[in-house]
């Protein structure tokens, strides 16, 4: 039995986290260099964002105000970010897990449950682009799906999740169901969402922009870090790093752990474990070291070109599994 979640953009954390990431967004463009953390929070009719930047970029409250209204609708803003200066500091480490994964499970090589959660909220935000939630649990062939969508009427959505399970999820998997079980809007039809119903916190969502609750997870955020950040760029390099391995030795699937010491540039911690196709027998586990990487915030940037992607997008669906640079 396998359970997984995934949220839409409008959802309350996500737009917090959106938040962030293009406040980072702003600041890169202007400063590739620029080091933040930047935390965001929601509820009603308010936003609190508060944080430490050090960047030559220049950003206004002003400008931050129309980026949360923009994200949210919301136009009362409390914005408590220290900024500095950059004073020659090129490269800010931290110490941190990152944990990667790949598996042969699913065409984008995610986990199955957490990828037809995905891609069924992704249909259905189509039609009702607004805060909406999928969860799914998976025995065998049967599957329950718990789904609940701002502006939508249970009917409609029990007839979006027909359409996908008959239509679209063998773009996602072979796998066929047979029974499927639907609770739809349990709290009722609603028009209300977002921070309207919610408390949003940047970070919250940490298990969903990753792989689900299946999978290890390091125990840390993406959004508002900037891309020497090794919590952030860390588990985007082993992904990269899962990926691979599990093409280069046709495994089922495969974890790769990287951990990093405050102020070392270079990991103190980088293996690989995953499944063979019957190589060995007894545990079944495949073990070694990461090896041909540069593994240092510098080498990752440089080639996953982190300085040129676009964070805000990113932290909408996920940050695995969407055919960006770490995940081919």
């Amino acid at each position: 039995m396998r359970t997984a979640e995934f949220v839409s953009p409008k959802h309350a954390d996500k737009m917090c986290d959106i938040i962030s990431d293009t406040i980072l967004d702003n600041l890169i463009t202007q400063d590739s260099d620029t080091k933040c953390l930047i935390e965001t929070m929601g509820y009603g009719d308010s936003v609190f964002i508060s944080g430490n930047v050090i960047s030559n970029g220049i950003i206004t409250n002003e400008e931050i105000n129309d980026i949360v209204n923009n994200i949210s609708g919301i136009n009362n803003t409390t914005i408590n970010l220290t900024f500095q200066e950059n004073i020659n500091q090129k490269i800010a480490y931290n110490q941190g897990i990152s944990i990667g994964y790949a598996t042969t499970e699913t065409f984008s090589m995610m986990p199955f449950e957490y990828e037809i959660a995905r891609q069924l909220n992704k249909f259905i935000y189509q039609y009702y682009p607004s805060d909406g939630m999928v969860q799914i649990t998976i025995n065998g062939s049967h599957i329950k799906i718990v789904c609940s969508f701002q502006n939508s009427t249970s009917a409609h959505l029990s007839e979006l999740i027909d359409d996908f399970l008959k239509n679209k999820v063998n773009e996602i998997s072979s796998l066929k169901f047979q029974m499927v079980d639907k609770i739809l809007n349990p709290k009722g039809e609603t028009t209300l969402g977002g921070f309207k119903t919610n408390v949003g916190t940047s970070g919250k969502k940490s298990v969903m922009d990753s792989y689900g609750p299946r999978i290890p997870f390091g125990g840390k955020s993406f959004s508002g870090k900037d891309i020497y950040n090794t919590d952030r760029i860390g588990a985007y390099m082993a992904r990269k790093v899962a990926v691979d391995i599990v093409k280069e030795c046709n495994l089922r699937y495969a974890i790769a752990e990287i951990s990093y010491g405050s102020d070392n540039t270079q990991p103190i911690q980088a293996a690989i474990k995953g499944n063979e196709h019957g190589i060995n027998t007894e545990t079944g586990l495949f073990l070694r070291q990461i090896s041909g990487y540069d593994l240092s915030p510098t080498g990752i940037i440089n080639l996953l070109n982190l300085e040129n992607q676009n964070y805000s997008e990113i932290s909408k669906w996920g940050h695995f599994g969407n055919e960006y640079i770490w995940d081919i």
